[in-house]
């Protein structure tokens, strides 16, 4: 690695934050990366769950794959393959019509895109990119507020519980809540970051976001009637798509796991009623049940699972993209920039793009760093 000229803060460590800390370090400079979480991933980290007689489980119940279409993230993720942090995963995929109770388009993988997932989780390409030399990871860290100190040109963080973190001349962010009302919502704490800071920041005030919840799933037999590893529904209220954790690549077979995701309009209309707090047991219990009762009213013979579990993805989906040129907001002159899939596309490769932007933008001020 190169000699290390300067410090920088991220804040995420999702695909995009991780992705930005591993090119700023690998480019000389030195980065402390801060996650609330217990560990990296974001919306790409792995699930771990134990069944009442005693088994493992893992899912990846955020994002099960990705493709690529841009040749940037190619080069990225080629590298990433040789490193044996991704695979492909080549199997059947289709789409499921809930009226006609029929499954359509059920195609080979050499037909489509090229999907990928990290090996041996979707988090395994995070956790690598969060201890790369030169990237210092903070979890279980979340932060409070974003300082600007206009005399000494630095941001200063202050964590959620009051300790101030440090002071850090660029700053960082791929989380689309830092300055949205829905932070005080969930939190009942004002939003981290000041739009007022800089005039590049009001795109982030309130990006709408589509809501999702996952349903993870465990069986003692292969559910051999389905006839494809990844599904997409059509006509159904409550399913968007489904697929087998235990089919990809790297993954243990002991059991037949599956993960559920719902329909943004299904998710909505339980926030409606249980609010944007922490969802309950009772609400987690409610939707597991309707998600399952909707997998099973398919026609097809699954068995009742052995395992069963909810989550909620409050702010899963960015709605709209706010940055679709410069792939990332930049200030210049607070040496700030927020990246993510919200400001690109809404899938893993815009979040990777956006990433490798922000990261460009502050590798061009490490003579003025």
């Amino acid at each position: 690695m190169q000699n290390t000229v300067a410090k920088v803060a991220v804040v995420g460590s999702g695909i995009s934050g991780s992705v930005c800390a591993a090119t700023l370090a690998r480019n000389g400079i030195s980065v402390i990366l801060f996650d609330s979480a217990r560990g990296p991933g974001g919306r790409m980290s792995q699930r771990r769950e134990i069944s009442e007689d005693g088994r493992e489980l893992l899912f990846d119940h955020g994002a099960p794959y990705f493709t690529v279409t841009n040749p940037d993230v190619l080069s990225v993720v080629t590298e990433w393959e040789s490193r044996g942090l991704v695979a492909e995963w080549k199997s059947n995929f289709g789409s499921f019509d809930c009226f006609t109770n029929k499954f359509v388009n059920t195609e080979h993988q050499e037909r489509e895109s090229k999907k990928y997932v990290g090996v041996p989780g979707m988090n395994s390409i995070c956790k690598a990119l969060c201890h790369e030399p030169g990237v210092d990871s903070k979890f279980n860290m979340g932060i409070g507020k974003f300082e600007w100190l206009e005399h000494e040109n630095l941001w200063s963080l202050i964590g959620l519980d009051g300790q101030h973190l440090g002071h850090f001349k660029g700053v960082v962010a791929s989380d689309k809540n830092i300055a949205s009302p829905r932070f005080t919502a969930i939190t009942g704490q004002p939003p981290p970051l000041d739009l007022s800071l800089a005039p590049e920041l009001v795109k982030l005030h309130d990006i709408p976001i589509d809501p999702c919840f996952a349903l993870m799933l465990g069986f003692n037999e292969p559910l051999s009637l389905v006839p494809a590893n990844g599904l997409s529904f059509t006509n159904s209220k409550v399913l968007s798509r489904a697929h087998c954790e235990s089919s990809k690549p790297g993954r243990s077979s002991t059991s037949e796991r599956w993960v559920l995701h719902s329909t943004t309009e299904y998710a909505k209309d339980v926030i409606a009623q249980s609010g944007l707090e922490k969802p309950s047991k009772e609400t987690l219990s409610k939707v597991g049940n309707e998600m399952l009762q909707e997998f099973l009213g398919t026609g097809l013979t699954i068995p009742q699972p052995f395992f069963m579990k909810a989550h909620r993805w409050g702010s899963a989906f960015p709605a709209t993209s706010i940055a679709k040129e410069e792939k990332c907001v930049w200030s210049e002159k607070k040496k700030l920039a927020i990246c993510g899939d919200f400001c690109l596309s809404p899938n893993v490769e815009g979040a990777i793009l956006s990433g490798l932007a922000a990261a460009s933008k502050l590798k061009g001020l490490i003579g003025t760093l």
